[in-house]
């Protein structure tokens, strides 16, 4: 259904809510006029105590396909961003096969993607040892930027970038003007901490150690010092490392940050063992270490929130029966992620208009998609209606996922979202349209959308 208007009482117009209807014209904002306007066309009214929103941009999202469908694919993982209001992704370069670390691999990924696509769906390149001749040419083909891992990323062929090569890929970066995007947890320390074969969560916890996280994250920086790189660390877990990322911000270095919401919704002292489907990379840690991850978020040193999707088949995740160091890494949260976020954030006296700067306006900055993650005029007409009146009861097995099981289920959240537009239409309905998707580039590239 393609729209002419959306209306609402709480509208996130320049930071703030009012009443106001949105004119919507060839799936772009044309005008933001009075509430009390009465549009042509189709018009989508917001419940009175609903708030209207930009559609959130998740920039670190595991597709999986081509290669490990199974795990997740481009229909299951859009028809779940779509339902959770996420209306803009970027794809992550693993765990898919092959993955997206050259051009040819990467038109496999538009490929399997084209036609297959609720939302809109960008890609990101990745940076493997012996890549780095291939780095220019994907950002030429328009991906938005490469992600290194720093130590084992799971799957063998994705593998890591020790430190030379990670200094040389930047410093290749840093030429062409690219972004790189960091797994930040140090090799060396991983190898030395303590993994034994256990069903214990704290044991888990214990073989992916804070100072694997800090001293990653200060390789990061320091790389960015000398290269002059633009770099960005992904899924921070660790507070402990928040006062090197101040240093680094206070030096002048071009270093953004993320966190997730299961870093912000869950503690490890609320896990119970044998939970696989809690297993993150690195952990879920203490409740102290999430209320500073908390701080952080609203101090600005952290700049943005997104789900890191990292779905498996259950075979995967249930891999060792119990045994935490078997069982495949990663948490599935694309459909409930924003709405677990609000719901936490509403409890610590949060408002929506910082939950959508942190995950649609940010996250949009991020990569440069200027027409993403705001409601002003002349960007695209992505929106979000959500409802804080009403309740979500996450069942996994009702979830778009691919694969029933996530780390979300079983919970009730004040607040859900009712409505997700794309470009003007309304995607999250009953009839879901796999060919309206865009496949999106970097702006500076050339517009794809």
């Amino acid at each position: 259904m393609h729209l002419d208007a959306i209306r609402g009482r709480q509208v996130l117009v320049d930071g703030a809510f009012r009443p106001a209807t949105l004119l919507l014209r060839d799936g772009r904002i044309a005008a933001i006029e009075p509430f009390g306007v009465v549009p042509d066309g189709a018009v989508l009214d917001a419940p009175d105590g609903a708030f209207v929103l930009p559609g959130v941009v998740d920039t670190h999202v595991h597709v999986n396909e081509p290669g490990r469908t199974e795990w997740e694919g481009f229909r299951s993982a859009t028809e779940a961003a779509a339902r959770g209001g996420v209306t803009t992704l970027v794809d992550m370069p693993l765990n898919a096969i092959p993955p997206t670390t050259t051009v040819e691999h990467l038109e496999l990924k538009r490929a399997a993607a084209q036609g297959q696509s609720i939302v809109d769906v960008g890609f990101w390149g990745g940076a493997v040892p012996g890549n780095g001749a291939d780095l220019e040419p994907m950002w030429e083909a328009g991906v938005f930027g490469f992600k290194c891992f720093l130590s084992p990323s799971g799957v063998d062929e994705f593998p890591p970038l020790d430190r030379s090569e990670f200094l040389a890929a930047l410093g290749e970066v840093a030429r062409f003007g690219g972004l790189m995007i960091v797994h930040a947890e140090d090799a060396a320390i991983l190898a030395d901490a303590p993994a034994p074969a256990s069903r214990s969560y704290r044991d888990f916890v214990s073989s992916r150690p804070d100072a694997s996280e800090v001293a990653a994250i200060e390789q990061v920086i320091d790389g960015a010092r000398q290269t002059g790189a633009r770099v960005h660390v992904l899924h921070l877990s660790s507070a402990r490392a928040l006062d090197v990322i101040a240093d680094a911000r206070a030096e002048g270095l071009r270093l953004t940050v993320e966190t997730c919401p299961h870093y912000l919704c869950f503690s490890a002292e609320q896990i119970p063992d044998a939970a696989p489907e809690f297993k993150c990379c690195p952990p879920i840690r203490d409740a102290g270490n999430r209320d500073a991850l908390w701080q952080a978020l609203d101090e600005g040193l952290i700049d943005c929130v997104v789900s890191d999707h990292s779905p498996s088949t259950v075979a995967e995740k249930r891999r060792g029966d119990g045994d935490l160091q078997q069982a495949w890494g990663g948490v599935s949260g694309l459909q409930v992620g924003f709405s677990a976020v609000a719901h936490e954030a509403a409890r610590r006296g949060i408002g929506l208009d910082r939950v959508s700067r942190w995950m649609s306006r940010n996250t949009a900055d991020l990569v440069g998609l200027d027409r993403k993650g705001r409601l002003e005029v002349g960007a695209d007409a992505d929106v979000v209606i959500h409802d804080p009146t009403a309740t979500l009861h996450v069942e996994a097995a009702r979830l778009a996922h691919r694969n029933p099981i996530s780390a979300y289920d079983g919970l009730r959240l004040d607040g859900r979202v009712t409505s997700t537009v794309v470009r003007g239409r309304l995607v999250a309905g009953p009839d879901l349209d796999p060919t309206f998707g865009r496949l999106l580039s970097r702006p500076d590239h050339g517009d794809d959308r």
